[in-house]
């Protein structure tokens, strides 16, 4: 009886291993504080409960979101490991960098999260109210005037650029790890503007100088688009969530669905509306086509801006 409990012990012992289910990470490639990591939390409970496994949230920031793309390009295709990212290291970076150390073809996309018309923002000590403040501040600082972003090529830096081309005005890059830390560069008056997701306008009692939309949105309809100030210029940051390319088929439906799950959660759509992002779900299929537009889109872009790494 006592070798039958001990073979019986043993059988369980060795099959614990196979049967436990692994944590999942998602790894956010910018800042603890910011959109990106904010959204990652307020789904990862809801993808937990469908998945079956605790998800926990990780920040590897850097080189405006390629690190932590590249750690999840390089990770073990089982599940284990997804990336949430925005706009930048996906449709901008592969057009911006030849040294990129991840292909696009590295990621299975799961799914879109949430899209949203990026905002210009100044802190309210710094006097500006618009487009036309900032433009004449930089004009007569002779290129003396920064402004922040959360990396190079990333969407606070582009559109920036595109701005101060379309004025005639030089202005003064200041790259950052992500959009908690120039927001805080922001308040401190490291940097007189940033451009990003809304999310931190009212939460930082910042000021709207533009937003970057065709018409004035319904969360901020205060603030004036950049078209109704003489600037043609209309962008939107994206958020999606990604496993690597090589993950099961299965596993990769499993986790569409418990994105639609996590995104229709109550706490997901109270955070979301918080950040003033709209929760926008695309499946794997439709954000993949989504995603090819983007990486379309944002090659004319960056060609006709003629951004450089240095610039």
């Amino acid at each position: 009886m006592r070798s039958l409990l001990a073979g019986l012990l043993l059988s369980l012992l060795t099959l614990a291993p196979a049967s436990a289910q692994s944590p999942i990470t998602i790894v956010v490639n910018f800042g603890a504080g910011g959109s990106a990591d904010r959204m990652a939390r307020l789904i990862a409970p809801g993808m937990s409960e469908i998945l079956g496994a605790q998800v926990v949230v990780k920040n590897t920031t850097g080189a405006a979101g390629a690190i932590g793309a590249q750690e999840v390009a390089r990770a073990r295709p089982d599940g284990t490991t997804l990336l949430l990212t925005t706009t930048g290291p996906m449709a901008i970076q592969p057009h911006f960098r030849a040294d990129l150390p991840y292909r696009l073809a590295d990621f299975a996309p799961i799914c879109l999260l949430g899209d949203a018309p990026v905002m210009m923002m100044a802190a309210p000590a710094s006097g500006l109210r618009n487009a036309a403040d900032l433009v004449a501040r930089a004009r007569s600082g002779n290129g003396g005037l920064n402004y922040g972003s959360a990396g190079p090529g990333s969407i606070p830096h582009v559109v920036m650029v595109a701005l101060s081309q379309q004025a005639g005005v030089p202005m003064t890059h200041i790259p950052f790890r992500g959009s908690a830390e120039a927001i805080i560069a922001l308040l401190r008056d490291d940097v007189s503007v940033y451009a990003d997701l809304p999310g931190g306008l009212r939460a930082n009692n910042l000021v709207g100088l533009g937003v970057m939309a065709a018409a004035r949105t319904a969360e901020f309809p205060e603030v004036p688009t950049l078209r109704e100030q003489g600037f043609d210029l209309v962008y939107s940051i994206w958020a999606g969530l990604y496993a690597p390319a090589g993950a099961p088929p299965e596993f990769l439906a499993r986790a569409e669905a418990a994105c639609q799950h996590a995104l229709r959660t109550p706490a997901a759509i109270d955070g979301f509306a918080r950040i003033a992002t709209p929760i926008t779900f695309r499946g794997r299929q439709d954000f993949a086509t989504f995603q090819q537009a983007e990486v379309e889109k944002f090659r004319a872009v960056v060609q006709a801006a003629g951004i450089r790494p240095g610039d």
